[in-house]
């Protein structure tokens, strides 16, 4: 007997399974228990009674055709009679052909064994097996009606993916963020369709924004910031709520392997059904009561010929009539499940009247196997997929890794983090987040806000709290923002720096920011810039004074002369990437700096020449060579600042004289031999950086510069310098480090006003006492090897280290 215990595991498994059984797949369950029922019942009353019983037939028959039970039957009822009048007894149709012979039994004294051995040769040989083995039949039917019932459920390749989606959906009905969604995020589109319709309203460009779109920005701060919030722990369940259900999608979607299943046992359960109502409809006459039976044991027994009774056909062909009724109503249910696959694409599931009622609109449609499933358990009850929808909404997602940020980041925590720039603002820097905290707007003292490679950021209308915005970078982050966040940067933002790796990571929102003064654009744009959309028009940048590119390009934007009107500043820095083309320079008339860094340029290009108000020129790290078009910068009345830096250039030309308004040079970092004399008649000169060239001599012309107030010429092969150097009073800092100095010229103590002076990196043995007379300087502006420090006197030294 197989133990109860063993079903133990079937049952619990039932309570999960029901999701993804149907009323059809329930009603058949419980037919196969009934069946199940009449099957246990008849094989138990095979087991524990009789299951024949023989009488011996006087008439001597060779074949069981020639035996007469009821003839039998009747003459038992009366045997009197047959004995006292045997003429009275019609003959039967095979009397009259064949005399019957009669028979008398042995006198053995074993008529127990005798009539038990009889009766299991005639219920082996005589009995019909249908009639023997109906019970059995009925058991092994059921049992593999239940097993092609629920075999997609023990399955490995289905079952794993069945448990999997039970365990996501029941944790996803169950989960508190599925309640709130459907309120949050419905609400929270009302709140934005309603901002909508209020900012969509007609306005003058005069009308202020504070007193039109601010309202309705302010309302929708209200509304968000006083929703309901998870605690964390719900809030990283339905996290990983999100995750489990996009892996169980992408790995379900792909294949049918589910429906496939369901559909073949439901097709086989169909023509089991057909195959065993035909052959029980045919044989279930074969149960009768009366039998008769053969069996050649006339030396033992006396007789050759018995009628048996079948003492349990009546109640056999009774059972087997209720199972044919049963079994009938089961195959109504397999017809109908073949009729609901078929009636419509199974494999294709919208959430049409999901997302009508519920608002959430990107609710994705689903197909195969995940469609199928969710077929099922609309079955049982709509509501789970309602509330399992939910889950794939991105808007629902987003709004749930909204809510999980703001837990992470308080403002609190948010505003330890700010730091000042080098500018003086406090700068709020947030990096590699999933997306940008609401508690961030309520750090409203922030001026500068810095994303970086935040993946999703939405700036919404809280942006409006933050009054002091100035500054916005967008590094590797490419950020979203609504009517009315655009709304207020529009007017309020001064700063953007956008930092990219593709140009379509460029938010096209920024050309619209009428309030900009500095645009700062870093990555790599197409070399074809009339067919760049990211760039395509900087019209609308009324305010716009300083634009930085930093790129690969090889000419100068034509979109940047619609801001020539008002550009001051146009900064263009190639990662090495020749600018062939710069004749869009020749419009920008009130450019006042202009930068073009590591552009591989040859020669200073000529459409320079025509920038009447260029008061800065900066050319660092391209290929200059030589400089003789320095002479054409002198129609630049107003230049004065030249950085020629970080280039090849061998000799200053002597026309360099002409620029009689330069305050600062910049000729560092190049491979110069011999300074003109012609150069220092510059005589505005402030600023001249000469530091690491070839130079070997410098001219003592250069105590013309009276102006002169930093000269640096660290990193050449200087051995000495000249007294006229110290009649440049105003000197501040003087940088002579790493040269082939010998000495200090005692002269230097006439630097009154000098702060820094750096000679370390040369041969000098002691340092001149007149050092005394730098009263500005201090040990910390005064970079020196320490011994060379020990050669000055005691006070002295003790003066150099006050502060």
């Amino acid at each position: 007997m197989i133990p109860v215990a063993e079903f133990k595991q079937f049952t619990e498994q039932q309570p999960a399974f029901k999701i993804l059984k149907p009323w059809w797949d329930v009603l058949a369950e419980y037919i196969t228990i009934a069946m199940l029922m009449i099957g246990v019942f008849g094989c138990t009353l095979q087991i524990t009674q009789d299951k024949i019983i023989c009488l011996p037939n006087h008439t001597s028959a060779d074949v069981v055709s020639q035996i007469s039970c009821q003839e039998f039957t009747q003459s038992s009822q009366a045997p009197n009679a047959s004995e006292e009048d045997p003429s009275s007894s019609t003959p039967s149709p095979i009397a009259t052909t064949v005399p019957p012979r009669e028979m008398s039994g042995l006198r053995n004294n074993l008529d127990l064994q005798q009539y038990s051995f009889i009766n299991q040769m005639c219920y082996e040989t005589a009995l019909h097996w249908y009639a023997k083995y109906f019970p059995y039949l009925v058991v092994i039917h059921t049992l593999i009606f239940i097993i092609c019932g629920n075999f997609w459920f023990k399955f490995p390749g289905t079952s794993s993916k069945i448990e999997h989606f039970i365990s996501i959906l029941g944790k996803c009905f169950d989960s508190p963020w599925t309640t709130r969604a459907l309120s949050e995020v419905s609400g929270e589109t009302t709140q934005e369709q309603n901002a909508d319709r209020e900012l969509s309203k007609p306005n003058s460009e005069e009308t202020s924004p504070a007193t039109t779109e601010l309202p309705a920005t302010q309302k929708l701060v209200a509304e968000t910031s006083s929703a309901s919030v998870l605690d964390k722990k719900e809030g990283e369940q339905a996290k990983a709520l999100f995750e489990k259900v996009k892996k169980f999608r992408h790995h379900v979607e792909e294949g049918d392997l589910l429906y496939s299943m369901y559909m073949r046992q439901t097709i086989l359960k169909v023509c089991k059904f057909v195959l065993i109502t035909v052959y029980n409809a045919a044989l279930v006459g074969k149960i009768h009561f009366i039998v008769p039976c053969s069996v050649h044991t006339e030396e033992m027994t006396g007789y050759n010929s018995f009628c048996c009774n079948h003492t349990k056909a009546h109640l056999f062909s009774k059972l087997a009539i209720s199972y044919l009724c049963f079994l009938g109503v089961y195959g109504l249910t397999c017809f109908y499940t073949l009729y609901w696959l078929f009636r419509r694409p199974l494999k294709e599931y919208s959430f049409r009247y999901v997302r009508e009622e519920t608002g959430i609109s990107d609710i994705p449609d689903v197909k195969n196997d995940f469609a199928f499933v969710l077929h099922l358990v609309d079955q049982y009850d709509s509501l789970y997929s309602k509330r399992f929808a939910v889950f794939l909404s991105e808007v629902s997602e987003s709004r749930l890794r909204q809510l999980n940020l703001n837990h992470e980041w308080p403002a609190d925590k948010l505003r330890q983090k700010l730091q000042q720039t080098p500018e003086g603002r406090l700068e709020l820097h947030l990096f590699k987040l999933p997306g940008l905290p609401d508690t961030v707007f309520e750090v409203v003292e922030t001026e500068s806000l810095k994303l970086e490679m935040i993946t999703e950021a939405h700036i919404p209308p809280l942006v409006s709290k933050l009054i002091r915005l100035e500054e916005l970078s967008l590094f590797n982050c490419s950020a979203k923002v609504q009517h009315a966040s655009l709304a207020y940067l529009r007017d309020h933002l001064r700063i953007l720096q956008i930092k990219f790796d593709d140009i379509k990571e460029i938010p096209l929102w920024i050309f619209s920011l009428r309030a900009l003064e500095e645009l700062h654009l870093i990555g790599l744009l197409s070399h074809d810039l009339s067919k760049n959309a990211a760039i395509e028009s900087l019209r609308e940048l009324k305010s716009l004074k300083l634009l930085v590119l930093k790129s690969n390009l090889s000419k100068v934007p034509q979109t940047v002369t619609e801001v020539a009107s008002h550009l001051q500043k146009l900064s263009i820095q190639n990662d090495g990437t020749k600018l062939l083309t710069v004749n869009a320079l020749k419009r920008l008339s009130l450019l006042k700096e202009l930068e073009l860094i590591r552009c591989d340029l040859e020669r200073i290009p000529h459409a320079v020449f025509s920038l009447n108000n260029l008061q800065m020129l900066d050319l660092k790290d391209n290929s200059l060579h030589t400089i003789e078009e320095i002479i054409s910068l002198q129609h630049c009345r107003k230049l004065n600042v030249l950085k020629l830096w970080h280039n090849q250039i061998a000799y200053i030309p002597e026309h360099i004289r002409k620029l009689k308004g330069l305050e600062e040079l910049c000729l560092n970092r190049n491979k110069i031999l011999v300074l003109p004399p012609q150069l220092f008649l510059c005589t505005k000169l402030r600023h001249l950086d000469l530091s690491f060239n070839e130079i070997r001599e410098l001219p003592p012309e250069v105590g013309v510069l009276q102006m002169l107030q930093y000269l640096a010429l660290t990193g050449n092969f200087l051995e000495d310098l000249p007294n006229e150097l110290f009649f440049c009073q105003k000197l501040k800092t003087l940088k002579v480090g790493q040269n082939k100095l010998t000495s200090l010229n005692p002269k230097i103590g006439s630097l009154v006003s000098l702060l820094r002076l750096d000679i370390k990196g040369n041969r000098i043995d002691v340092l001149p006492p007149e050092l005394g007379g730098c009263v500005g300087l201090k040990k910390s502006g005064f970079v020196v090897e320490l011994s060379l420090l020990e050669t000055l006197p005691l006070d002295l030294r003790d003066r150099l280290s006050e502060e």
